[in-house]
């Protein structure tokens, strides 16, 4: 059980009270005894001298004093209140205040008696003993009477038992005295340590409250004792911690700030390798929802690569690791993972795994990479067409007149086909880049598409191709440019023509969806296998390479269709079954 601190106090000072005390009272008690006793023999004695003097004046006849000796001691011990005995010189006991004269008869002589020899030798005489005649203890005190003892001797005596019961009498007197200190000294002490306590529990509150993280508390005490120290010492010590906090705080915010900020992710571990951070990015990427501090990496992650890594910090056996991991989430992803330990006194007390999501920087290597080589293949084709031939020609084929106009088409086709790879091109690292420039404004979207069907009416009309253009009454406006959605238009027209059957349609349909214009461009040709559908508008993606080159395709116009459409705020998707044909939808923005 927990005792309050003026409580401890009021004990304490109560013991040492009562310790003092019990210390007085068996020292003073033995004392006030002899100093009691010490007076009550002087008094006696000076008692009994003052008597002595008194009936040696007043008795000079021998005969006299014998005879009257009896009555002598019983007026004098009645006046005193003590037992007076005068005893002749030869040991009779001629009075005793205590005895009738038929007693003093069987009274034994006293000559004997220690203070009877004591008197006789000394002048005085004292003793103490049990007392046959009277069958008390007694203290006995004589002095000789009458020159040479001519008149005997006088004797005083108290009963021991009058002492004794002063003593008690003393010792009730100073208990009762040392119960009524003892009562006031706990009322004085109680008040005592409570006013002694009362800073201090003051000083324990305010520590209660910095314990609990309230620094705004000062002390109220203004002493200059140690008190005073100490609550001066508390107020400057929550002042600083107030201002180490909130300078950690401050601290802590903005290290929060920049862990939630970063893109990269953060793992920290403790010299266990059990995690004690982990930011946002982090816990997004990998979709953690449950408590992390305390568990090992591969709990929370699921992968063994980042345990390894972890655990070969943790273990000693490197400072620094980096390496990429492929990890297989919803999606796969590929991290670059750069791990360090952090050392603190040259002791190992954790480490710490950066993560950099590279998985879109890998998919633009290889993108980079596909599009040098489909490049490199787009223009070595035509080039070695045009190099052939001319080579051809250079060599006397142009003397064969039947074949000179051939090979010059042939070498003309090629060149187009190239200017049109170097254009398309051109515009598409224009749109990535973002410097086409696209001027939005509203227009009529009819106008657009009619001239790009007028366009390719020709190249319609060679394969019977049927263009069908499905209109709305009162079609809104679309915002856009005029330029940038014909070349959109013209290259999905285009495509509908050269991958349509002979014979076949192409229809063209307008829907408004929300605040958008759907635009979709059906045609009845050979469609598109499911597994190509994802990567349709990929660059230089074709599904049939050796037809496409046939028909004269670059592989980028439905890229630069969909980097268009995005530019425009909408979005473009095929539907398409093989054998059956293909459904190009794309929206565009109303006013």
């Amino acid at each position: 059980m927990r005792i309050k601190l003026h409580w401890r106090l009021t004990f304490i000072f109560y013991f040492v009270f009562i310790l003092v005390l019990l210390i007085g009272y068996f020292y003073l008690v033995p004392q006030l005894r002899v100093y009691f006793e010490h007076s009550l023999k002087n008094n006696i004695k000076n008692q009994l001298l003052l008597d002595k003097h008194l009936l040696e004046k007043y008795y000079l006849d021998e005969d006299k004093f014998i005879e009257e000796a009896d009555a002598i001691s019983d007026r004098i011990g009645e006046k005193l209140g003590v037992r007076v005995t005068i005893i002749g010189r030869e040991g009779v006991v001629l009075g005793d205040s205590d005895l009738s004269k038929d007693e003093l008869k069987d009274v034994e002589n006293h000559l004997d008696r220690l203070e009877i020899k004591q008197a006789e030798e000394k002048g005085f005489g004292i003793s103490k003993r049990f007392s046959s005649t009277v069958k008390k203890e007694l203290l006995y005190m004589a002095v000789p009477l009458g020159k040479d003892n001519s008149l005997g001797f006088l004797r005083f005596a108290i009963p021991l038992r009058d002492i004794e019961l002063f003593e008690t009498k003393l010792k009730r007197i100073v208990f009762l005295a040392l119960l009524l200190m003892l009562i006031f000294g706990l009322l004085l002490f109680f008040s005592l340590s409570s006013y002694i306590s009362k800073p201090l529990l003051e000083m324990i509150e305010i520590a209660k409250s910095y314990a609990k993280g309230n620094f705004l508390i000062k002390p109220s005490l203004r002493l200059k004792d140690e008190m005073g120290e100490l609550a001066k010492a508390l107020s400057i010590m929550s002042e600083e911690i107030n201002n180490k906090i909130e300078k950690i705080e401050q601290d802590k915010t903005s290290l929060d700030a920049v862990l939630s900020s970063m893109f990269e992710g953060i793992i920290v571990t403790d010299k266990n390798g059990e995690i004690t951070l982990m930011n946002p990015s982090l816990k997004n990427l990998f979709s953690v929802t449950s408590f992390i501090q305390g568990r090992k990496p591969i709990e929370i992650i699921r992968d063994i690569d980042v345990q390894s890594i972890v655990d070969e910090i943790i273990e000693g056996r490197q400072k620094f690791v980096s390496e990429e991991v492929k990890i297989n989430l919803p999606e796969e992803k590929i991290l670059k993972i750069n791990g360090t330990a952090i050392i603190r006194d040259g002791k190992l007390e954790g480490a710490v795994l950066v993560f950099h999501d590279i998985t879109e920087l890998r998919r633009l290597e290889k993108i980079r990479q596909d599009f040098v080589a489909n490049v490199s293949h787009e223009l070595r084709t035509p080039i070695s067409g045009i190099k052939g031939y001319a080579e051809t020609l250079l060599e006397g084929a142009m003397e064969d007149r039947k074949n000179l106009r051939e090979f010059i088409s042939i070498i003309y086709n090629e060149s187009n086909r190239l200017a049109n790879l170097i254009d398309d091109l051109l515009d598409l690292s224009k749109i990535e880049s973002g410097k086409m420039e696209m001027i939005l404004r509203p227009l009529e979207i009819i106008p657009i598409v009619k001239k790009c069907v007028n366009i390719l009416e020709n190249k319609a009309r060679e394969k019977a191709i049927t263009v069908n253009l499905n209109l709305t009454d009162d079609l809104p406006k679309v915002l856009g440019d005029d330029k940038r959605l014909s070349q959109v238009f013209l290259n999905l027209l285009d495509n509908a023509i050269k991958y349509n059957q002979q014979g076949g349609s192409i229809n063209i349909s307008f829907f408004v969806r929300d605040e958008f214009l759907q635009v979709d461009i059906s045609d009845t040709g050979i469609g598109i296998s499911e597994k190509d559908i994802p990567r349709i508008f990929e660059r230089f993606y074709r599904v049939d390479k050796g037809r496409s080159r046939q028909l004269g395709g670059t592989g980028l116009g439905l890229s630069i269709v969909k980097h268009i459409i995005q530019a425009h705020r909408g979005q473009v998707w095929v539907n398409s079954e093989l054998g059956k044909g293909s459904t190009f939808s794309f929206t565009i923005p109303l006013v």
